[in-house]
């Protein structure tokens, strides 16, 4: 892999924490590339030859978050790791995406504006986690199921409902409780 040159690396570290400050001081879905340009003190040329996009800028800031998140279900200890039933595995997942968006939802927002959020690497990252859950609880037609499971997460639906005045544990507790659909089933 080519190494980043130290000027390269210092405009990426600029614009990544310009973008970070920008996110949060408004609505994510408003954010343009000249508002992280013009935060970061950068050219939009400069911008523009390492993201093509508001949402790769967002992307490349949660992209962090959702590794640590990753590394926790593939080999974490349980429940959200292997080794605990998959409706306690399912509810420690819900549990660790809402501390996510509560801590960044605004990067998730800028993320998966519309349709977008399926083409999102983490998105079907996630999906793996849940259709394997739900095989693992033998529940009839995972496929069905999977996406439906993972809609409640959508950054959207969180921030409306902390907009709503639930707090973070009620929502939580509302996700552990959703993820009793994959009790173990008789096959």
């Amino acid at each position: 892999m080519k190494e980043e040159r130290a000027d390269a690396a210092r405009n990426r570290a600029k614009v990544l924490a310009a973008a970070a400050e920008v996110f949060a001081a408004k609505d994510p879905r408003a954010v343009t590339m000249d508002d992280i340009a013009k935060a970061a003190g950068v050219g939009r040329g400069t911008l523009y030859r390492r993201y093509p996009d508001v949402a790769s800028i967002a992307v490349a800031l949660l992209d962090e978050h959702e590794a640590a998140l990753q590394r926790g279900l593939l080999a974490g200890p349980p429940p959200l790791g292997p080794g605990a039933p998959p409706a306690e595995r399912l509810a420690a997942f819900y549990t660790a995406m809402a501390d996510l968006l509560e801590a960044h939802g605004d990067l998730a927002l800028a993320t998966e504006i519309g349709g977008r959020r399926f083409e999102i690497g983490a998105y079907g990252f996630w999906r793996a986690h849940v259709l394997s859950l739900l095989r693992e609880a033998r529940i009839p037609a995972p496929e069905a199921l999977a996406d439906t499971l993972l809609a409640p997460l959508a950054p959207e639906v969180f921030k409306h409902q902390r907009a709503q005045g639930l707090s973070l544990a009620k929502v939580k507790g509302a996700l552990s409780r959703l993820a009793t659909v994959v009790e173990n089933r008789p096959g």
